[in-house]
């Protein structure tokens, strides 16, 4: 019965894998025709530079679901791994924590300058989501730094990541 279920969450996982590829797909898509109509409609003007700015959070949040999708594909799907161990845990924190810093900074800079060009007043919102960002940085740092002691403790459990890492190469 156990393993029915854990087939049936696999399949789950798939399914939310597959729809968030699809959204980063469609993403792209919007960004694409917004590139098309920013260069080739518009022209580049001031008002086509804006829109490009703003396609570049939107390529951004594209990405984050890619890389969401392919995570949760490789880790519950593809290597079937329960997040059971320190080092699966730190494994998988990383991956989706090096995303979301990088898609925060890029949103963050990308309210920076909309803020700089538009409306002034937004530009405390900007700096809070560049801090924000600055804050998940800090606090993966320290997840990072307290989780060696426990992985010393588990050292087959990076004997037995680094083997399912040389499957997939």
């Amino acid at each position: 019965m156990l393993k029915l279920l854990l087939r049936v969450y696999g399949a789950v996982h798939a399914v939310i894998a597959a729809l968030f590829a699809v959204i980063a797909l469609v993403l792209m898509w919007v960004t694409g025709r917004e590139v098309w109509t920013a260069v080739i409609e518009q022209g580049l003007d001031r008002a086509a530079t804006q829109q490009l700015v703003e396609v570049i959070g939107t390529a951004a949040v594209a990405v984050v679901a890619l890389q969401i999708s392919q995570t949760i594909t490789e880790e519950e799907v593809a290597r079937e791994a329960h997040v059971s161990s320190p080092t699966r845990v730190r494994r998988f924190m990383s991956r989706f924590l090096v995303v979301m810093v990088v898609a925060l900074v890029v949103e963050g800079l990308v309210a920076t300058i909309k803020a700089l060009h538009e409306d002034m007043a937004r530009l405390p919102h900007a700096a809070a989501v560049i801090a924000g960002a600055g804050v998940l940085l800090a606090a993966w740092g320290v997840f990072l730094r307290l989780n060696v002691p426990s992985e010393k403790l588990e050292p087959e459990a990076m004997e037995a990541a680094k083997d399912e890492d040389r499957k997939f190469e």
